[in-house]
């Protein structure tokens, strides 16, 4: 048993000579899966504008250095004019968002009222923080609402949650921050978020090795939504 090593890693049943062989090339977000589980690796983002949000996800789902699938859908539908998107551990975030969007339906049709975001976004971050041992998801929730219109929430690895002016996340989120610090403004149109979100999930995926694929993104207006995909061959990279 090596004394150097960290007690978690002494604990194991394997000797491992550094605790860099036991993470074997492994990133912070993907060491703490189970066996066999997959990451969603990923780049998530969203942008509220006057009327609505824009969400976007690269599609990159990744067991270790092994790519899964590459078109996943990161971008979920929770309920009409309120989406998410999913970072962490596919199946859990994939099993709250069928959470939320139950509790969700359920809401509207006891009140008889459309549910606002952060009606969502409290949900998500309710089954997050009290299962937070057992689950690896950030989330951020993001949608339209008679209430405050366009707005989004985050919803990191703990539990928090916190209404945002934007929000990135995910392993290709380091990657991007000072791009979307220098590019983002208070008070941007839908034209110019859609073509932010889109730029800098390519700028990380470009970067990020657990991203790629081609980038998902939908607008969410109280018109309804619109889906769009870029290509991988197309994506926006550069100056």
């Amino acid at each position: 048993m090596n004394p150097l090593a960290p007690a978690h890693i002494q604990n194991r049943n394997h000797f491992y000579s550094t605790p860099a062989d036991f993470y074997d090339g492994k990133s912070a977000e993907t060491r703490n899966l189970k066996p066999g589980e997959v990451s969603t690796g990923t780049t998530i983002m969203a942008i509220p504008f006057a009327n609505g949000v824009v969400l976007g996800a690269d599609s990159r789902v990744s067991t270790g250095t092994y790519v899964a699938n590459r078109v996943s859908d990161k971008v979920a539908q929770l309920h009409d004019h309120i989406w998410c998107c999913r970072s962490g551990s596919a199946a859990d975030t994939q099993a709250l968002t069928d959470y939320v969007r139950h509790y969700l339906s359920q809401l509207a049709v006891e009140t008889g009222r459309v549910p606002t975001v952060k009606s969502a976004a409290h949900l998500m971050r309710r089954l997050c923080y009290e299962n937070k041992d057992n689950l690896m998801a950030g989330v951020i929730v993001g949608g339209w609402d008679p209430v405050e219109k366009g707005s989004v929430y985050n919803i990191p690895l703990g539990g928090t949650c916190i209404k945002m002016p934007f929000a990135i996340g995910g392993s290709g989120s380091t990657y991007i921050y000072g791009l979307v610090d220098a590019e983002f403004r208070d008070g941007m149109g839908e034209e110019e978020a859609l073509t932010l979100v889109k730029k800098a999930i390519s700028h990380a995926m470009a970067r990020d090795g657990s991203s790629g694929g081609i980038i998902r993104t939908v607008v969410v207006k109280e018109s309804g939504n619109e889906r769009e995909y870029i290509p991988g061959n197309a994506l926006p990279y550069g100056p």
